[in-house]
């Protein structure tokens, strides 16, 4: 197995060449996510200069231990503004370094650019970690396979534990302990549970309304070492209508129909056109409002999208989520969700939790 460190150096490795066909002999990354990928360095502070012959994190006193804990490369702790020691650093060793260009402000732009001087040129390289961040390897795919494991645990056990009686708040509240008692840094994301009607809104923040009787669309994800998974399940407290099982059983042939699409080569919007023919044939197009699915890996929401309009192709190693999602206002919701690996076959289900309809005693 592909040690840590062996895998940060190999990613600033394909970077520093990607830098290369920018005609760039240096690069400054400062989205966090980015940073920790091709460092290891999970505070909330930090920046890496990278070049051909240096690798530096700059961050704060507070995480000096942490910093030199986790990361491979050197560490340079800054008393005061960490951009102002990495405009120091940058000034006069340059000539065309890239930066983020959608990932810091307009000032820090403008800065950047002044300190580098005349005889230098700062350069957008928008996406280009995350443009390798797409494809996982073998070990970061099995890092998302385990919290997708530990998410389905969670979930599993607060299952049995909801009551008509109990307020979304504290379902949430109870999957995302769960979660960190498995073992997860946190949630992915803020957990949503949403009860009756309340499901009718695709992102629905827990509130105090209680679950009663009738559905739950419960969304959650697991952070576990910095990877995410994403998963959705449908709970109903007491027997389901018959009208909630028409829109449940129509979402389910739906999700099943995307994944039927999935594997390498495939437009990510023809696994998306999947989707919504179920759904048209239903008359229930009109009510899907939202993307079939999106990449998922050290953030929650990355490539590719798996939209109508999307112009990504699926690639074996890509993990990505399909989620087609029924919302009747004021009646109810249905979503159903998995996290899949993209292989050259088709999709391999991380998620490992049955996708009937859990119906429990009310």
């Amino acid at each position: 197995m592909t040690r840590p460190t062996d895998a940060r150096a190999g990613r600033r490795h394909e970077l520093l060449k990607a830098l290369s066909e920018l005609r760039c002999d240096a690069a400054l990354v400062a989205h966090l996510p980015n940073v920790r990928y091709l460092t290891g360095f999970t505070g909330s502070n930090g920046i890496l200069f990278l070049s051909p012959g240096s690798a530096i994190l700059f961050t704060d006193p507070r995480y000096d231990l942490q910093a030199h804990e986790e990361c491979d490369c050197r560490v340079r702790i800054v008393r005061g503004s960490t951009w102002e020691g990495v405009w120091k650093h940058v000034a006069g060793r340059c000539r065309r370094l890239a930066m983020e260009a959608d990932r810091v402000s307009h000032e820090v732009w403008q800065e950047t650019a002044r300190r580098l001087g005349r005889k230098a040129k700062l350069a957008a390289s928008r996406g280009l970690v995350e443009k390798l961040r797409r494809v996982k390897s073998t070990e970061e795919a099995d890092a998302i396979r385990a919290s997708a494991r530990l998410c389905a645990e969670a979930f599993l056990e607060t299952a049995r534990q909801l009551r008509p009686e109990m307020s979304e708040r504290d379902a949430a509240a109870e999957l995302d302990y769960r979660m960190r008692r498995l073992g997860a840094e946190g949630p992915a994301f803020e957990t949503i549970v949403a009860a009756g009607a309340r499901a009718a809104l695709p992102h629905a923040r827990p509130g105090d309304a209680k679950l009663g009787r009738g559905p739950v669309l419960i969304d959650m994800g697991a952070n576990v070492s910095g990877w995410m998974s994403d998963m959705t399940r449908m709970v109903h407290l007491g027997p389901p209508s018959r009208g909630f099982l028409r829109l449940f059983r129509a979402v389910r042939r739906a999700q099943e129909a995307a994944l039927a699409e999935v594997r390498a080569g495939v437009p990510a919007r023809k696994v998306d056109a999947a989707a919504r023919r179920v759904l048209k044939a239903e008359g229930l197009a009109g009510y899907f409002t939202h993307s079939t699915g999106h990449g998922v890996g050290l953030e929650i929401h990355e490539a590719p999208r798996l939209g109508a309009k999307s112009d990504d192709v699926l690639e074996a190693g890509m993990v990505v989520t399909v989620e087609p999602g029924v919302y009747l206002a004021g009646t109810a919701g249905v979503r159903i969700e998995d996290t899949v690996l993209v292989t050259e076959s088709g999709a391999e289900i991380l998620t490992p939790v049955g996708k009937d309809l859990l119906v429990l005693p009310s």
